[in-house]
């Protein structure tokens, strides 16, 4: 009411505010109101997200063996994980006319990576398999940092053991450059996606790109990490069946 008054006074005085009062009104203009203070202490975190686990056990554990086992004297010569690129080929719904499975596919593949997947298109056209230049024909996910690490523990610990008759990941599937490659023939393993509403099994492809310079280093690499790969089977245990 007094401010109400003093405006008025003003206002028939045809006076100007002075600096102290213009200098209240705009610290009560930048004052929050409660409501504001209570959602904002709401929705911050209450503490940051804790690293990744295989961070841990990479620097702790991974990095001694493999400088035991191959003599690096650097770290940064020590082999690790560059990024994951995991791939789904959804060709033959495309072009039977089934967008609606690429739009779900979408949604299932960002669930189980945690990013949005980008959708790649044909480079060329090709009639026989009814495929034009620019149609979307797949999906891909690019993972790095924390978000890698945290999608590989999970396939590890959770997805691999839900394969059915399981018997180990094939040991020979390097490139010349330490890099591996394996894949899933349905994307229900992983316990992301809601098997009950899943209408068509879609399966996918996965490589892991690291730092190493042989298929040797890039295998122990991933042993360190628990990839659980098929022993190689000797000589002797083939003669022995």
């Amino acid at each position: 009411m007094a401010e109400k008054e003093n405006k008025q006074q003003q206002k028939s005085k045809g006076g100007k505010p002075s600096p102290e009062e213009i200098a209240a009104r705009k610290a009560a203009k930048a004052r929050p109101k409660p409501q504001q203070q209570e959602a904002g202490a709401e929705e911050a975190p209450a503490a940051p997200a804790p690293p990744p686990r295989l961070i841990a056990h990479y620097r702790e554990k991974i990095v001694p063996q493999l400088q035991q086992k191959f003599g690096y004297k650097n770290l940064l010569a020590v082999p690790r994980l560059e990024k994951i690129v995991i791939s789904m080929g959804l060709g033959k719904a495309v072009t039977s006319g089934e967008k609606g499975k690429l739009e779900q596919a979408e949604k299932e593949l960002a669930v189980i990576a945690g990013q949005k997947p980008v959708r790649c298109k044909a480079k060329k056209s090709v009639a026989n398999f009814k495929v034009r230049a620019g149609m979307e024909t797949g999906l891909k996910v690019t993972l790095r940092g924390a978000r890698m690490y945290e999608f590989l523990d999970r396939m590890i610990t959770l997805a691999i053991p839900r394969v059915k008759d399981f018997r180990g990941l094939e040991p020979n599937a390097f490139d010349n450059k330490g890099n591996y490659n394996f894949g899933f023939t349905e994307q229900t393993v992983f316990p992301e996606v809601d098997a009950a509403a899943v209408t068509f099994q879609q399966g996918m492809n996965i490589t892991v790109v690291t730092t190493a310079k042989t298929p040797e280093e890039g295998r122990e690499l991933l042993r360190g990490f628990g990839f659980p790969f098929r022993e190689r089977e000797t000589q002797a245990t083939k003669e022995s069946r």
